[in-house]
């Protein structure tokens, strides 16, 4: 009973048309029913002349909508007497808002289990050992959080009890447990297994995983796609044939009545609701796969992509490059893999760490430096104990030492040079090996109508020269700044262009391309806000699934958007011939418009 009354207390229009319908009927039962006509038809005229003012005040915006019809249908069944024809009407305008929302919801449901598991409460650990409840928002960095068995993870912290399985299907779609060790990261919004462990929050509540997730979403499902707003570019012409229609059936005719029944099957909510559902339905099957598509007009940019850029490292590799050979020039090359390491670990850059670890793994001391600097794109420049020590790309390099000698390179290898004292000192080469899932995706996508891939990377061109070899790209850069890489990927034909990163410098180009696609699932933050899709499983292919559901979402939305006007145009030519009455149309009306979202709602499904 509750559900049934706050039904009608969010639409007490659909309330006040029932109402008056059963009074309509009841009436001759009671003698009276001169006044059904009066009671149904006067109520229809209050509901006609409301849409109508609203119709005005849309017009004089500048925006012509399909309520005109509606409106004219009504006042038109009034004329010839067909009342309860005009009552039905009402009861479409009225229930529409509310057919509309029950769609949205159902296809909204996996966006709303989403937004469901958002962590409210959290257990502290204090320094006694003792155990407090939290809201967990005041979860503070540094903080020791307890996780109870199958319970949600509030905060993204590495795992400080010494094993765990954790359900991360909310956040990959993997459905799989993942087991972690002491130190491995935990992400927000994955699910504790079956004992309790604890965890250091590394991010405050507000700006971990699964909040970034959510608020993506929740500004996804609130925007609207142009498609969406397409829809009402069909009003005009829709308008004008079925006016011509109607006309026409009453001049022919001799009978006003054609006019009216014309325009009561003229009513087109098919085209106002499920081209909107379909975005909807479109965007949560994508969130369900571990894609994250923020606003519904990515939904058609991504239907029409036709070039596809990439960067190298952390998109067609796995990003976890190792040390796999020290080339010095003289010495012991643990003692370049020192002095670069001491240099590196003033750098944000995934080479860097790697160098960094690998010397720490052999046991070597790095030096403090007396100072350092960053050099965004191309390495680092340090002092150590009086010495310059220069780390990076072989131009950079070579802009500060002489005798720099370029070194020959294998597939996925990735050389960072070095100067010492204004000598070349040697080279690293580190291997990041390509992803299994790379080539298969990047067919597949040439099959599904990517007419050009091309790969853009701020790794020398031989690497990215090598890597773009092995995978069959024929279009490769290497070498580029992240301003190369926007000039690169705006030049682009034909379009629309896709590009796919995951680092800091990868921003820019994302936030350029028709469609940025940032690899998120350990990516920067910086990147996934710059981009319009946020890949949250690390694995390529995923990639190829957000052109599958853009694709298929966008042809749903067409065809039920043509669906509604064919049914329309088919029973407004009955009706021209007299053979469908006022009523019949009137809730045949109805039934095109369950068709029509039924038909929008199959973007939901986990179709290819």
């Amino acid at each position: 009973m509750k559900p049934v009354l706050n039904f009608f207390r969010t639409y007490p229009w659909v309330l006040a048309a029932l109402i008056v319908g059963v009074v309509g009927l009841l009436l001759p039962f009671a003698g009276a029913e001169i006044f059904t006509p009066w009671i149904v038809g006067g109520f229809a005229g209050v509901v006609a002349i409301t849409q109508a003012w609203g119709m005005i005040k849309s017009i004089l915006k500048g925006h012509w909508g399909l309520d005109v019809l509606a409106v004219t249908a009504i006042i038109s069944t009034l004329a010839v007497g067909e009342f309860w024809a005009s009552l039905i009407i009402v009861l479409m305008l009225t229930g529409g808002e509310a057919l509309e929302d029950f769609a949205a919801v159902r296809a909204k449901r996996d966006l709303q289990a989403l937004f469901d598991r958002v962590p409210t409460r959290a257990h502290r650990v204090l320094a006694d050992g003792s155990i407090e409840d939290i809201d967990a928002d005041a979860i503070a960095v540094g903080d020791r959080i307890l996780v109870r068995p199958s319970e949600i993870v509030p905060v993204d912290g590495p795992l400080r009890s010494e094993s765990a399985d954790f359900d991360e299907s909310s956040l990959t779609g993997e459905s799989l447990p993942v087991s972690k060790s002491t130190g491995d990261m935990v992400l927000s919004g994955s699910v504790n297994g079956s004992r309790a462990v604890e965890i250091v929050a590394e991010k405050e509540a507000k700006d971990s995983q699964f909040q970034r997730i959510v608020a993506l979403v929740n500004e996804a499902s609130d925007s609207k796609a142009p498609l969406v707003r397409l829809a009402d570019r069909y009003a005009v012409p829709f308008t004008a044939v079925a006016y011509v229609i109607a006309g026409l059936a009453w001049y022919l005719s001799g009978d006003a009545v054609r006019f009216a029944e014309v325009l009561v099957v003229a009513t087109p909510c098919p085209l106002l609701i499920a081209a909107p559902v379909a975005f909807m339905g479109g965007m949560s099957r994508a969130a369900k796969s571990g894609v994250v598509i923020k606003d519904a007009g990515t939904l058609e940019r991504l239907a029409e992509v036709r070039t596809l850029a990439l960067d190298k490292t952390g998109t067609l590799t796995y990003g976890h490059p190792e040390v796999s050979d020290i080339r010095a020039v003289s010495g012991d090359g643990n003692e370049l893999l020192s002095m670069v390491a001491s240099a590196e670990q003033y750098s944000s850059h995934v080479l860097a760490h790697a160098i960094v670890s690998e010397a720490k793994n052999r046991g070597a001391t790095l030096v403090d430096a007396d100072s350092a600097e960053e050099v965004a794109t191309h390495g680092v420049r340090a002092t150590l104990k009086g010495v310059e020590v220069i780390v990076g790309k072989p131009g950079f390099v070579a802009e500060h030492a002489s005798g720099v000698v370029e070194e020959d390179l294998q597939a996925g290898e990735i050389v960072i040079y070095a100067a010492i004292g204004g000598k070349f000192a040697g080279a690293i080469v580190l291997k990041d090996t390509i992803r299994t899932e790379a080539k298969s995706t990047l067919d597949a996508l040439r099959a599904r109508g990517v007419e050009q891939i091309v790969m853009v990377s701020g790794d020398s061109q031989a690497t990215t020269s090598h890597v773009a070899e092995e995978l069959g790209v024929t279009r490769a850069h290497g070498g580029l700044l992240p301003e190369d890489k926007v000039t690169i990927v705006k030049s682009l034909e034909p379009r629309n262009v896709m590009m796919v990163g995951d680092g800091v410098n990868d921003a820019p180009v994302l936030a350029s391309a028709d469609v940025g696609v940032a690899m998120g699932a350990k990516g920067s933050t910086v990147a996934g806000e710059s981009a319009d899709v946020v890949i949250l499983v690390d694995n390529l292919e995923v990639v190829y699934k957000a052109l599958s559901v853009g694709s298929r979402t966008i042809r749903i939305a067409l065809q039920s958007i043509w669906l509604g006007i064919v049914i329309s145009v088919g029973l407004m030519l009955l009706a021209a011939f007299g053979h469908l009455p006022a009523i019949y149309g009137a809730l045949l009306q109805e039934v095109v418009d369950l068709v029509a979202i039924l038909g929008a709602l199959r973007a939901v499904q986990d179709r290819d």
